[in-house]
C-alpha cells in the first residue's frame, strides 16, 4: 500500500528540501521527523499500516522486500537509508518474557549492501555485537532532560563521529512506576508519562506504542546534518 504525503510536518523548520531519505521500519516516525528538521523528504516504510505516520510518503511494506522490489529507484532518487529493523530479539525485557521475534539486523545489512547506498542501522544494546563499529547516542547529547535512551548507530559507505557523552545528571526512574520531578523515563513497556515525553522529544502525534519503538526526532536530526556535512565534504574533494 503506498500513501503519499502532501502537508508539511510541523516538526520541520522550513528548510529547503533537496535530498531524500528512505526510513525503514519506520513505524510512527521518530526518526522521519528528525530527518525532515534536517531538511529532508523522507518516505517510511514498514510492515504494518501506520495511520500516524508523519513522513512525506508511506509503503506497507515487508523492509527487505522492498529494496528488492524498489531497488532501482532507490538508488535514483535517495541519498541514504535509515533503518531500525525491530529491536525485540535483542531486548532484555523480551528475553526474560521468552518471546520469540525474528532477527533482522543481518538480513537488512546484507539487502543494504548489495543496494549499495550509504546507510544507518540503528538497535539497541543488546544488538551491539552485531553491528559493526556503532556510534551510540544518548538523550543527554541532545538536551534531552529526561531521557537517557542509549541506542546504537552502524553506518555503511559513510561514517559518523562519536559524540562525547554527558554524565548522567538524574536518576532514571525504576520501571513499574511513575517519576518524580525532574527523573529521566525510560519510555519502555507500559511506562508511566508518556505526555512528558511527547512534549521533550517534540512528538504530539505518537502514542505509547509508538513511543516505545521510536527514537527521539533530535538523533536522527543531529545524523542527517552529519551526513549533509559527509556530501558537503565529498562534493569539495571531486
Amino acid at each position: 500500500m503506498r500513501r503519499p504525503r502532501t502537508r508539511h510536518h510541523p516538526y520541520g523548520r522550513g528548510r529547503p528540501v533537496k535530498r531524500t531519505v528512505l526510513d525503514l521500519y519506520c513505524c510512527q516516525g521518530g526518526a522521519t521527523a528528525g530527518y525532515q528538521a534536517a531538511g529532508y523528504t523522507v518516505v517510511g516504510v514498514d510492515l504494518d499500516d501506520q495511520p500516524r505516520y508523519i513522513g512525506d510518503e508511506f509503503w506497507q511494506s515487508d523492509a527487505i522486500s522492498f529494496l528488492t522490489v524498489h531497488a532501482d529507484w532507490i538508488r535514483r532518487e535517495v541519498a541514504f537509508v535509515h533503518a531500525s529493523p525491530p529491536c525485540q530479539f535483542d531486548s532484555d525485557c523480551q528475553r526474560i518474557q521468552d518471546n520469540e521475534h525474528p532477527d533482522l539486523i543481518e538480513p537488512t545489512r546484507v539487502a543494504l549492501e548489495d543496494l549499495g547506498l550509504p546507510y544507518v542501522i540503528e538497535n539497541v544494546g543488546g544488538a551491539v555485537p552485531k553491528l559493526r563499529e556503532p556510534v551510540m547516542l544518548c538523550g543527554a547529547m541532545f538536551g534531552l532532560a529526561r531521557t537517557y535512551r542509549h541506542r546504537y548507530f552502524s553506518t555503511g559507505g559513510w561514517a559518523l563521529p562519536q559524540p562525547g557523552h554527558p554524565e548522567h545528571a538524574v536518576r532514571q526512574v525504576k520501571l513499574g512506576r511513575s517519576a518524580l520531578n525532574g527523573e529521566a523515563i525510560q519510555a519502555i513497556g507500559n511506562f508511566a508519562g508518556v505526555g512528558i515525553i511527547r512534549s521533550e522529544w517534540g512528538v504530539p502525534w505518537m502514542n505509547r506504542d509508538g513511543i516505545r519503538e521510536a527514537i527521539p526526532p533530535a538523533y536522527a536530526e543531529w545524523i542527517g546534518r552529519q551526513f549533509a556535512g559527509h556530501l558537503a565534504a565529498k562534493e569539495v574533494a571531486a
